[in-house]
This record gives C-alpha cells, sequence and structure tokens, in this order.
C-alpha cells in the first residue's frame, strides 16, 4: 500500500466515522492531525482501556460478516468501559488489512463500526492503518466516570452475592451454530446475535455505579470460570457458585440430543460481555430481577477461603477449574 493508497483510505474512513456525535463534542480535535485532543468534564476521571481483534483468533473473514467485525471490535472495548460503570467518549482505530479487503470488506465493516458508535455515542478520534496479510484491528477507548466512583475489581468481601447479567454461554452457543452453517442474515437465534453484535452493558454498569450498589465488577470475555477467579484474586477472597442458579442460554431439542452441556457453555463459554459483579447483602432487596428487560441473576457468594468452589445438582462441591478462553493456552 503506498502512501496515495493509504491516504485515499483514511480519506474513506474518515468520511465514513468522521462526524462527531453530539455527546462526544469534548473531542476538541480529532482525525487529520498527528493526534486528537479530549477535554474531560470537571470532577471526571477518564477510562483507558484497549483491546485487539484478530482475524482467525476472535473472528474468521468466511464466517462472520464485516459489518458484524465493525460492529463488535467496538463493542468489546466498550465493555470494559461498561463493567466500571463508566460513559463511552471516543475511540482510537488501528487498522491493519491485506489489499484485498480494502474494498467492499472494509465498506461493510466501517458501516458495522459507524452503527455502533453511534449507537453507543463513542466517536472515532484518530488511529492508524497499514497493510498486511491478516485482519488486524486495535480498538483503544476512551471514557468517563465521575471521579471517585468507578467500580473495580478490588471491593468483594466475605458474604457479598455474587450476580451476573443475561444468560451465560449464550455466545459461544451462537458461536458453534455460525461455525455450523448458520446464516448471519437471518439472525433468528438470540444467541447467534449475541455472539455477532455484542451488547455491551453500558446502562446497567452506569446504573450499579449511580446507586453505588456494586462492591466489585468486571466484564466477562473470557468465561464464568476464568473471570471470576480474577476478581476474587484482587480482592484477596475466594467464592462458592451453585450450577443450579447459573442462567443458562436455552437450547433447541436437537442440541440437548447431540449432548451439548448448557453448564459447560456457561461455565467456560466467553465472548459474553455480560456483567459479573458482587453486592453486600443488605442492598440485594435493591435490586431488581431484570434491569431493562436484561436478567440479573444471583449465582453464589463471596468465601473467605481462596478458593472457586462450584456446588453441583447433587448437592456436591468440586473446585471449579478455569478452562475458559486463554490465548496462551
Amino acid at each position: 500500500m503506498n502512501l496515495e493508497e493509504e491516504d485515499k483510505l483514511v480519506a474513506r474512513i474518515k468520511g465514513t466515522l468522521g462526524r462527531i456525535p453530539r455527546t462526544s463534542s469534548q473531542v476538541r480535535l480529532g482525525m487529520g492531525d498527528d493526534a486528537a485532543l479530549f477535554r474531560p468534564r470537571a470532577g471526571h476521571e477518564l477510562i483507558l482501556t484497549c483491546d485487539w481483534f484478530l482475524e482467525g483468533t476472535h473472528f474468521l473473514r468466511e464466517n462472520h460478516p464485516p459489518d458484524s467485525a465493525g460492529w463488535k471490535c467496538l463493542a468489546r472495548a466498550l465493555s470494559d468501559i461498561a463493567a466500571m460503570g463508566g460513559t463511552p467518549r471516543c475511540f482510537l482505530l488501528s487498522l491493519a488489512l491485506p489489499t484485498s479487503c480494502t474494498g467492499r470488506w472494509l465498506d461493510q465493516f466501517l458501516a458495522g463500526l459507524r452503527r455502533a458508535s453511534s449507537r453507543f455515542h463513542c466517536a472515532l478520534a484518530g488511529g492508524d492503518t497499514t497493510r498486511r496479510e491478516k485482519i488486524l484491528v486495535n480498538v483503544t477507548a476512551v471514557g468517563e466516570v465521575r471521579a471517585g466512583h468507578a467500580i473495580r475489581r478490588r471491593g468483594a468481601r466475605p458474604g457479598d452475592l455474587i450476580y451476573v447479567s443475561g444468560h451465560l454461554g449464550e455466545a459461544e452457543w451462537g458461536l458453534r451454530q455460525l461455525k455450523s452453517g448458520a446464516k448471519p442474515a437471518t439472525l433468528r437465534s438470540p444467541a447467534l446475535k449475541k455472539h455477532l453484535y455484542t451488547e455491551p452493558r453500558l446502562a446497567l454498569g452506569q446504573w450499579l455505579g449511580e446507586k453505588g450498589l456494586a462492591t466489585a465488577m468486571m466484564d466477562l470475555s473470557d468465561g464464568l470460570s476464568t473471570d471470576l477467579p480474577r476478581l476474587c484474586a484482587v480482592s484477596g477472597v475466594g467464592a462458592r457458585l451453585d450450577a443450579a442458579s447459573l442462567p443458562l442460554v436455552q437450547l433447541p431439542i436437537k442440541a440437548q440430543n447431540a449432548a451439548v452441556d448448557p453448564l459447560r457453555l456457561a461455565l467456560h463459554g466467553g465472548d459474553d460481555y455480560e456483567l459479573l459483579f458482587t453486592v453486600r447483602p443488605k442492598q440485594a432487596r435493591l435490586l431488581p430481577h431484570s434491569f431493562r428487560g436484561l436478567p440479573i441473576t444471583p449465582i453464589g457468594v463471596i468465601a473467605s477461603k481462596q478458593q472457586i468452589v462450584l456446588l453441583d445438582d447433587n448437592g456436591r462441591e468440586q473446585r471449579l477449574r478455569p478452562l475458559g478462553w486463554d490465548p496462551f493456552r
């Protein structure tokens, strides 16, 4: 890709994504200079996060529609902002493409990214482009939260109740459907839609932060069995989970007959981007059963002994092994 070609590519990106949403007017200078300028609101702290989205690892070019890749690369990054109770403001996009993907694929990718940018009120402020044999996307997102009100992983105490939003294992089931030949265009399956068009739980995270209900929180990107130990490690605690309480994905009879285990999907399936959070027992009554139609489910309790234990349907306890997503496994 020579300089002229790259300039044209950048111009296409700017033409599609260059308009800054009104809610992101704090971006004082966007695309076109060496760097962007951002002015945070008084009394707020910045949330900074970045996320890789790699062909062959996070999406498959032959299976995933380009507009889904555009939507999801931003939505995944914004899930980190949701997990701290923050509000998205802007993002930086680093994009490496083969020449064969600088035409129709790129147009559809940008269309999906533009929809996500508009939906979540998060403006493109800049980034970088280059050529590469496989598609590589990196998104750096900027958010805001009132000073001193960010919800961290640290803060869970023994006796706190553990909650999750949504249904666990749903996105993993959606990926399996996609690989088995499901047509993304129909999106009749909620699981397929969840996998392709991730919804960061921004409103719930902000509500939990405003109400001061969550003592610790993170998003579920790598699976409950892998992410919960991370929260517990930072807080210096353990956890007891009740398998019967987990909000499982509803599988069709055909999948049940194929011996697909919804419990394993819930424990180890990644890509859900639901919120995992803890609440003091005295404040649990303030939590609704659902938030704007999104289920909120208690699944266990924080324990003092630093281990993760699963109580099965027969009342037996077993150590929960972290078998979720690990790129280095």
